[in-house]
C-alpha cells in the first residue's frame, strides 16, 4: 500500500467525520498525524454507509445506495480500476484487497437499519454490532499496523455498544425496536458482557502493534458508558449517558500518550 497524503480528498474525508462522526473524529485528531491519514477515510466510508439507509424512505433507494458502497469496495478488493470519489481514492490507498473485502460486511448489516423489523435473536443484534463497529476497529488496526481479528472484534464490540445505547432513545423516537430485550436487568446484562469482551480485548494488548493502538482510542469511553449503564440501566432510556468534554479529553490524551486503551 502506498503511503497517502493530505490531499484535497483526505481533507474531505476529515470534513465528513467532524460533521457526521464527531466521536471518532476527536479519536483520529488524538492520533498521530500519520495516523489520520489511515483513519479518516476508514471512518468518512464508515459515515458514508451508515447515513445512507436514513437519507431515504424508499428501501429500494436505500438498497442501491448500499449496494454502490459494496461495489466500490468490490473494485479495491479486485484491484482493478476503483472509480473516482473523494472517499473512494483515498480509502483504496489505505485498504488492502483482503480488508476491503471484509467491510462488506460492514455495508451488508447496515441493511437491518432500512427496514423496521427487529433483531431476530441476541445473536443477530451481537452479529449486526460485531460486522458494524468490530469490522470497522479491524479494518483501521490493519491498516494502520496489524492486530488480532477477535481482539479488534471484542474492543469494537464494545465500543459499538456504547454507541448503539446512547443512540437508543433516537432509533425509538424513529420507529425502531432496538433492542431484543428492553427491560433494565438485561440492558445491565448485555453491558456487562460489553465490559467482559473489551477486557477480554485488552488483555491481548501487546499482541497489537503500536501503530494499531490508535483504532482503539475509543475503549476508555467505552468502558465509563458501559459502567454507567450496568449501575443504572434507565439512563439508556433516558438518553443520559456521556461523560464531560474535559473527562473525554483527558481520557484521549492518555491513551494516545501511554498507547493503553
Amino acid at each position: 500500500m502506498s503511503k497517502p497524503e493530505f490531499s484535497d480528498d483526505l481533507n474531505a474525508c476529515a470534513a465528513l467525520v467532524q460533521k457526521g462522526d464527531p466521536h471518532r473524529f476527536r479519536y483520529a485528531m488524538a492520533a498521530p498525524v500519520s495516523a489520520r491519514a489511515v483513519l479518516f477515510p476508514i471512518y468518512a466510508f464508515n459515515v458514508e454507509v451508515a447515513r445512507a439507509p436514513w437519507l431515504t424512505k424508499e428501501p429500494m433507494i436505500a438498497e442501491m445506495r448500499l449496494q454502490w458502497w459494496r461495489d466500490a469496495l468490490g473494485e479495491i478488493a479486485d484491484r482493478g480500476i476503483v472509480r473516482r470519489h473523494e472517499v473512494v481514492t483515498p480509502l483504496a490507498q489505505v485498504l488492502t484487497p483482503e480488508l476491503a473485502k471484509d467491510l462488506e460486511r460492514l455495508v451488508a448489516a447496515r441493511r437491518w437499519d432500512i427496514y423496521r423489523d427487529p433483531f431476530e435473536d441476541a445473536a443477530h443484534f451481537t452479529q449486526y454490532l460485531e460486522e458494524t463497529a468490530g469490522h470497522l476497529t479491524y479494518a483501521a488496526a490493519c491498516a494502520l499496523g496489524g492486530a488480532p481479528r477477535d481482539v479488534a472484534i471484542d474492543a469494537g464490540y464494545a465500543m459499538g455498544l456504547a454507541s448503539y445505547f446512547a443512540a437508543i432513545p433516537e432509533l425509538e423516537n424513529q420507529g425502531r425496536k432496538p433492542l431484543v430485550d428492553g427491560r433494565p436487568d438485561a440492558i445491565g446484562a448485555l453491558a456487562a458482557d460489553g465490559l467482559a469482551r473489551l477486557k477480554r480485548a485488552r488483555a491481548q494488548n501487546s499482541a497489537v502493534s503500536a501503530k494499531a493502538r490508535a483504532a482503539f482510542l475509543g475503549a476508555r469511553k467505552a468502558e465509563k458508558v458501559l459502567k454507567q449503564v450496568v449501575k443504572t440501566p434507565s439512563l439508556v432510556a433516558e438518553g443520559a449517558l456521556g461523560l464531560s468534554g474535559l473527562s473525554e479529553t483527558a481520557m484521549l490524551s492518555w491513551s494516545s500518550l501511554s498507547g493503553r486503551w
